[in-house]
């Protein structure tokens, strides 16, 4: 099983490979520290490459093209969760280097100040955005009938501001077909290696 399991790791780290031609971004950091600057302050994670490797490249690639920058926090939810990374401002969709494997069975739980990838039913199908765990929410996590969701870093400050976020009224958004979107619009503004 643990062969198979490796196998299907490196096919899926191949055809990530494949869909974003130039291969592993920032090999040099295991753990690279990235700011994301937001309208409402700026919070600094650390993303896990020893744990989460075509996550955190997946992820990576799209800092580098910029792709976060002019982002809407379109998703808040109270005790939940906060997320981001699928609408720019504007609500044009997100461009991303296609979808990336489901490394949630890499032993990092959706614990309070994590960072991970959100999707679809798919387990595969995490492409662009993301949330911040605002409670431990072990419901995401993975179990013997079901894939969780890939945690691939944590906030090392600025849970502060996430916290407010949180706490900011929402409602249903016509444009996204979405509840739980912020009245009062919360925009990430750049997300960035820290150097």
């Amino acid at each position: 099983m643990k062969i198979i399991l490796s196998i299907m790791l490196c096919l899926s780290w191949q055809l990530i490979l494949a869909a974003c031609p130039d291969g592993q971004v920032y090999p040099d950091s295991m753990y690279p520290e990235l700011t994301i600057e937001t309208s409402m302050g700026p919070v600094v994670v650390e993303l896990d490459r020893n744990r989460a490797p075509i996550t955190v490249n997946h992820f990576l690639r799209l800092v580098k093209d910029k792709a976060y920058d002019n982002n809407l926090v379109h998703r808040v939810v109270k005790d939940y969760v906060v997320q981001t990374g699928a609408f720019k401002a504007d609500l044009v969709d997100v461009k991303s280097c296609g979808t990336v494997y489901n490394e949630s069975g890499n032993g990092l739980s959706n614990d309070r100040a994590t960072i991970a990838m959100a999707r679809y039913d798919d387990p595969h199908s995490a492409s662009s955005s993301f949330y911040i765990n605002v409670k431990d929410n072990h419901n995401l996590n993975p179990n013997k009938k079901s894939w969780g969701y890939t945690v691939f870093g944590y906030v090392v400050s600025g849970m502060d501001v996430i916290d407010q976020m949180a706490q900011v009224k929402t409602t249903f958004n016509a444009q996204l077909d979405a509840q739980n979107v912020p009245v009062e619009p919360i925009k990430i503004i750049s997300v960035r290696l820290n150097q």
